[in-house]
């Protein structure tokens, strides 16, 4: 298992991560054995959020007794202090644990997400001993160039994969020269890369980026286990994969930045553009509630008069992947409205 030091902070990570956000879709008996078993096969980075109902809780369950091992980052949306305090008591709680390797504001956007309060109420919690460093995730590629450049924050976690833009490259190399840990969530792009292989040579390829792969079945975690234990380079038949999704697909990756935002129309582009990964990745049901259902609708209201896709700063042709989400939104709830 490759290992990696992320950034200034000292940690020692492994390359990949374990990304828990989709094990809230499995039962705490399905869990526990899933996490042990990433624990045994060598991962010792493990990636949460305080949103993600009770991934915290399972993790706690699963490797509490081995936490001195491993290194844990966890989340907070909150945007006060008071908030950001309490999910941080919350999250302790819930991990078993006394303190939190790596809290990371969680999808900031702008500074007075992170300035009204939040900033105090982390440092105090790096004060008292309770959280050790402290980072920030975003989608907002103009955020997180200021991020980075302010040298406030010790790590970004950031959309990133091969389909990314030369902007994003730019931005990790960024994070390089200021020491900075980058943490590549989305590293199949939202589901939309199938060949883990191609995406695992990618990646190994990428000095100072630890990808985090989402894992909710033995069976994918297996997957990038052998994939670790092999270690295939990137080689000119899988850089050939990656060419060709490169030109399918990189005009179809939504990173819910909201820069699109608002439409004349009332479509919600930042999630509806993204759906599949949605509703792939985390608990569905939520998202096919008669409000959901609503908004997601609403997409046949689109009037392609191209503002969302002006706006967007990957160049998607925002209109053309929202059509293709309703309909990829439909055949899916065809398929599991039985189990509603």
């Amino acid at each position: 298992m490759q290992t990696l030091t992320l950034g200034k902070t000292g940690l020692v990570v492994t390359k990949p991560a374990f990304g828990a956000l989709p094990i809230q879709r499995r039962s705490k008996a399905e869990a526990v054995p899933i996490l042990r078993r990433a624990y045994e096969g060598g991962i010792r980075y493990f990636d949460t959020a305080n949103s993600y109902t009770d991934s915290e809780e399972k993790l706690g369950l699963a490797l509490a007794d081995v936490r001195e091992n491993i290194v844990i980052s966890t989340k907070s949306m909150g945007r006060d202090h008071d908030t950001v305090a309490k999910h941080i008591q919350m999250s302790l709680e819930r991990l078993k644990t006394d303190y939190i390797d790596l809290f990371q504001f969680h999808m900031v956007s702008n500074w007075d997400e992170v300035d009204n309060g939040a900033w105090q109420a982390a440092q105090e919690a790096k004060a008292a001993g309770h959280i050790r460093h402290i980072g920030v995730t975003s989608h907002s590629i103009r955020f997180a160039q200021e991020a980075v450049a302010s040298g406030r924050f010790e790590t970004l976690q950031y959309p990133f994969s091969y389909l990314s833009s030369p902007e994003e490259f730019a931005l990790v190399q960024s994070c390089r020269e200021a020491d900075m840990g980058f943490i590549a969530m989305k590293a199949l792009a939202g589901g939309m890369l199938s060949n883990a292989r191609a995406v695992h040579a990618f990646m190994g390829a990428q000095e100072g980026v630890v990808p985090i792969y989402g894992v909710q079945t033995m069976e994918e975690l297996e997957q990038w286990l052998a994939l670790a234990e092999e270690d295939p380079a990137l080689d000119t038949e899988l850089q050939a994969i990656i060419d060709a999704d490169k030109a399918q697909l990189g005009g179809q990756f939504c990173r819910s930045c909201g820069y699109c935002m608002p439409c004349p129309q009332g479509i919600e582009i930042r999630n509806c553009a993204r759906m599949d990964m949605l509703i792939r990745r985390s608990p569905w049901r939520p998202w096919f509630t008669p409000e959901w259902q609503e908004k997601m609708n609403k997409i046949e209201t689109c009037l392609e008069c191209g503002r969302c896709k002006s706006k967007c700063p990957y160049h998607l042709d925002t209109p053309k992947v929202l059509k293709y989400m309703l309909k990829d939104y439909r055949e899916f709830y065809e398929a599991r409205k039985a189990e509603l």
